[in-house]
């Protein structure tokens, strides 16, 4: 091209075209810079960056190559590599813990399933030994249930057989004074499961029956349309009851008569076995008619007996019939604090044979040493008293001698003075009751001395008995040393020491177990006649009749929140809290001595201190039996429950002599009227263990608020 144009210049700038050469130059030398141009920026840009960018941050430093090679740890002092460094060290770093981390584990891993295959053996072999201890368990409640068929076997009940012939086939004692159970009473008729079956007569349909008492008849009967025991099948009876007495005076029948109309009974069978004539009195008056008749082998029941018509563990001697038609009026008893009254002991009473020689001067005890000592004690017995409150050691009440008429009474008895309301007043104010036995010593027990005791225990007054050789109510079955005071006449002078003696918590005590034995036994007709079927019962060793159950009108109420635990059972620690009820209730062991209680738990007879659980005072001849006992609280206090052995939990079995751990108890709790306390006591049974509901029982006709929040303790309340 420059050739050609330099030709083209030389030819006078005119081209083949025929355009100047000028122009033509012009345009190539444009062309020529702008290639140059673009060749330098192409060339020598890079080279000025790079150079920038590697001398950027040392531009101060001297020598320093700009185009030369740079080596790696040059290049590492870069800002940006520095930092990419430190992360790859870093990682590095953690990658090696981690590696190192993954063998520790991969060898902990094998350890583990090294303990895991020793685990399964272990697995194995208890196994092995579980099922081995099955087998042996197996074979011993094998073995148990058949030393317990070898030794208990299951009976059905016997067929009760009842004799063919109406005619006993044991013979008669030389005397009715020697009647006995076993030789004048005919068990054949008093089968274990007969249930105790009792025919009352119906008195009004024999001639004697019109000169009973009316009150006394009209209790009496009322007392039977209740009773259990009682049939009015005579065929099935064991034992046949006819009342006698009391009798009024002016129609009473003749000896005779009576015991002729008694032998004459449809079922007296010659001999009267297994018959019970009572001969109840509501007067301290009440003589002995049956004294004189013949009444063959049937056993007696009255409040008055001679030592040669007595017979021990046969007749039974019965408290007299005060409130025939009327419950008693509990509000009038008075309070057995405080412990001592006013009068440390009293005594009223009048008997015309002893007055005549109460005036005379006793004679000496020197003098009764050397054999003439007197007829009886009742002379020493009045000086002796009357000392006694002449001295005025203490406040005594002693009157031998009657304001108004004394009331008729047997020869050589006491009579009472007054009215029976001034004689409680009196007893009221007595911490100790005197009763003085009758002189005829012939005459063991009497109605004026059994009336005298009804009212010492009525009102709380302790009784003290002039006289050992006394048969007090009851005397086989009771323990009277609990309730009252036996003391011997000859130690007359000496009871003014005794009773002085008597600390205060056995005076309360005893007046506590005379107010139990008086509520049980002698205050209304139906305890009663009640207690006198019960010794009969318990002495042939018949078991007690179950209880009627009744069904109880349960009250609806609504449940609040759930209540907070009591902070002494918060931690129980090892404390089993029960089972867990996730099936039916375990059910109880049967009862195994239904039929041998009566026959083993003779002449026990308790009254424990009140106490958080205490058991209410009770005697086998209650006509209620433990097995058949209800829960009765009052307040704090429980009674047994029956129906099985007992047992509810470990803790109670170890308190309580229950047998079962498993079985868990019911709370009964009685109350009324008490809405914030009774709800403050739910509440602190919240986690009680072993607990499977409770009962409330509402004793009042007002029903508890219907606003009222009852707690959420876990466990069914029954109101």
């Amino acid at each position: 091209e420059l050739m050609t144009g330099y030709t083209m210049l030389r030819n006078g700038g005119v081209g083949n075209g025929g355009q100047p050469w000028v122009l033509r130059w012009s345009s190539r030398i444009r062309l020529t810079w702008l290639s140059f141009t673009l060749f330098v920026i192409l060339v020598f840009f890079p080279l000025i960056a790079h150079y920038y960018l590697t001398t950027i941050d040392d531009a101060d430093d001297a020598g320093k190559r700009i185009f030369g090679p740079r080596t790696g740890n040059e290049l590492c002092e870069v800002k940006h590599v520095q930092d990419l460094c430190r992360i790859r060290e870093s990682v590095s770093e953690e990658l090696l813990q981690l590696e190192a981390k993954r063998q520790e584990l991969n060898s902990e891993i094998a350890k583990l399933n090294l303990k895991i295959e020793a685990c399964k053996k272990s697995i194995e072999n208890a196994k092995q030994d579980l099922l081995q201890l099955k087998n042996v368990i197996s074979q011993t409640e094998h073995s148990y249930k058949e030393l317990m068929a070898q030794n208990q076997p299951k009976l059905s009940l016997p067929i009760r057989l009842l004799p063919d012939k109406d005619d006993v086939t044991f013979p008669l004692p030389k005397s009715n004074r020697n009647c006995r159970l076993h030789n004048c009473f005919d068990y054949s008729r008093c089968p274990l499961t007969s249930g105790f079956p009792v025919y009352v007569y119906n008195s009004d349909d024999y001639p004697f029956g019109s000169s009973l008492d009316p009150l006394i008849k009209q209790a009496f009967e009322a007392t039977v349309r209740t009773n259990v025991y009682v049939t009015e099948n005579a065929n099935i009876a064991c034992v046949y009851i006819i009342l006698v007495g009391e009798m009024q005076e002016p129609v009473m029948p003749k000896p005779t008569e009576l015991e002729q109309q008694l032998h004459s009974l449809p079922y007296w069978r010659t001999d009267g076995h297994n018959h019970l004539i009572i001969n109840l009195s509501r007067k301290s008056e009440t003589q002995n008619f049956i004294y004189n008749i013949s009444t063959g082998r049937a056993m007696i029941a009255q409040s008055t007996f001679y030592d040669v018509q007595y017979r021990p563990g046969f007749d039974i001697v019965v408290s007299p019939l005060v409130h025939a038609m009327s419950e008693p009026n509990f509000l009038e008893i008075p309070p057995q604090v405080p412990v001592k009254r006013k009068y440390l002991f009293s005594f009223q009473g009048e008997k015309i044979e002893s007055l005549r020689s109460s005036l005379q001067e006793v004679r000496s005890f020197e003098e009764e040493i050397e054999g003439n000592a007197p007829a009886d004690y009742d002379d020493r017995i009045i000086t002796t008293l009357k000392a006694v409150q002449d001295s005025k050691l203490d406040f005594v009440l002693v009157e031998f001698t009657c304001k108004n008429q004394p009331k008729v009474s047997l020869p050589t008895e006491w009579a009472l003075c007054g009215e029976r309301d001034d004689r409680l007043e009196l007893l009221k104010l007595s911490t100790f009751a005197l009763i003085i036995t009758p002189g005829d010593t012939r005459l063991v027990i009497s109605a004026g001395c059994a009336m005298r005791l009804f009212e010492a225990l009525e009102v709380g007054a302790i009784p003290v008995v002039l006289g050992e050789q006394v048969q007090l109510p009851y005397n086989d079955v009771i323990q009277w040393n609990e309730a009252a005071l036996i003391i011997p006449k000859p130690r007359i002078t000496e009871v003014h020491f005794l009773l002085r003696s008597i600390s205060d918590n056995d005076l309360l005590a005893m007046r506590r177990q005379g107010r139990f034995l008086w509520e049980t036994y002698f205050s209304t007709s139906d305890n009663v006649f009640s207690t006198v079927l019960a010794i009969i019962r318990t002495r042939i060793q018949i078991p007690a009749a179950p209880i009627r159950e009744e069904t109880a009108v349960e009250i609806p109420h609504r449940s609040g929140k759930a209540a907070g635990t009591d902070p002494n059972m918060a931690d129980n620690g090892d404390l089993d809290l029960g089972p867990v009820e996730t099936e039916p209730p375990y059910a109880s062991p049967k009862y195994l001595r239904n039929f041998t209680l009566t026959a083993m738990d003779i002449y026990r007879n308790w009254n424990s201190a009140p106490g958080p659980f205490h058991l209410f005072p009770y005697t086998p001849f209650d006509p209620v039996l433990p097995s058949e006992a209800k829960f009765l609280g009052s307040g704090t206090g429980f009674r047994p429950i029956g129906g099985g052995a007992g047992g509810s939990g470990k803790e109670f079995q170890a308190a309580l002599g229950g047998n079962i751990p498993r079985e868990q108890f019911t709370v009964v709790m009685l109350t009324y009227e008490r809405e914030e306390v009774l709800m403050n006591s739910l509440e602190r049974l919240n986690g009680l263990p072993y607990l499977n509901k409770v009962v409330v029982v509402w004793n009042s006709p007002k029903l508890p608020s219907e606003d009222l929040l009852w707690p959420d303790i876990g466990v069914p309340i029954m109101v």
